[in-house]
């Protein structure tokens, strides 16, 4: 039993980055029917970002939390500001053509963010700076530490603000109607082009503050790591309903916990498989995912 809740502990701190990353993924393909692939490597510039922003802040330390908030805002800044110029540059020019033009652009850009990060940052791996000293507790058996802690309350923190921006305030509203029916938003007076850069803006936001959160956990950084974290996010999304939400929340903590249960009760060979496992599953029995609907399109 204690290696259960060991276990469930990890899987929860492991699901949390996943379901901050799924949510980049539900959010645009809301609105824009659009998978994007791109969108694990915006969480590898996350992490870069808070890497070189934390070495920036170095000398000016005040408190760990203080300098752990300042470091994710800064990085979940500087994403949003690049999501934006990629959805501009990218995919506004293509947004009329078809699905699979804007997939095969989505991919141009994944493997165009992965090769300049080999050349901008070196494609050697870099330590993330500690900002949270280590502490290690232990209840009835069951050890969990600070970092794995500040992971899971941050990301649940980040995870329930989305949805009170979401479904209470205006411009969540205008973002839902985007999502039901663009051409009607557009009838109703929505400025959809606007909408569409805020949903970019935000689900990139939270790929960095994932990005930030696993190399308080996992220091070592490299531009290739959002390859897998990112196909595994995609999994976890699709395995909620990619689309909804609550889904893509659930979708990551399923995963991160079926991940973590996978390796310490079986082998960690297998550890990466499982998530692909998962996927054929629920494309064979219930495509819609968990918390999705089916919808009928016509051809």
């Amino acid at each position: 039993m204690q290696t259960f809740f060991q276990q469930l502990i990890n899987g929860l701190s492991l699901g949390s980055i996943y379901a901050l990353v799924a949510l980049g993924y539900t959010m645009v393909y809301g609105v824009l029917r659009l998978i994007n692939f791109a969108h694990g490597d915006v969480y590898m510039l996350g992490a870069y970002f808070g890497y070189y922003a934390a070495r920036i802040l170095h000398p000016y330390r005040v408190v760990p939390w203080i300098d752990t908030l300042a470091v994710m805002v800064a990085s979940m800044v500087a994403c949003g500001l690049t999501a934006l110029l990629i959805e501009r540059l990218a995919y506004r020019p293509v947004r009329h053509a078809s699905r699979l033009t804007m997939l095969i652009i989505a991919i141009g850009v994944s493997l165009l963010l992965e090769s300049l990060g080999q050349i901008v940052f070196g494609a050697d791996p870099k330590f993330f700076p500690q900002l949270i000293p280590e502490k290690t507790w232990r209840w009835h058996g069951v050890i969990f530490t600070n970092q794995e802690m500040v992971v899971i309350l941050v990301a649940f923190i980040l995870m329930v603000l989305l949805n009170l921006f979401v479904y209470r305030t205006r411009t969540g509203k205008a973002m839902r109607a985007v999502s039901f029916n663009l051409d009607a938003a557009k009838l109703m007076g929505i400025n959809t082009d606007r909408i569409i850069s805020l949903t970019f803006v935000i689900g990139s936001s939270l790929a960095a503050a994932g990005g930030v959160l696993v190399s308080i956990n996992i220091p070592g950084i490299d531009p290739l790591m959002g390859v897998m974290t990112g196909l595994k996010a995609f999994v976890a999304a699709v395995l909620g309903g990619i689309g909804n939400i609550f889904g893509a929340v659930l979708g990551g903590l399923i995963l991160g916990m079926a991940e973590v249960m996978v390796a310490g009760y079986g082998s960690s060979t297998y550890r990466d498989a499982i998530a692909f496992l998962i996927l054929i599953a629920i494309l064979l029995f219930k495509p819609a995912g968990i918390l999705g609907k089916g919808q009928v399109e016509k051809v």
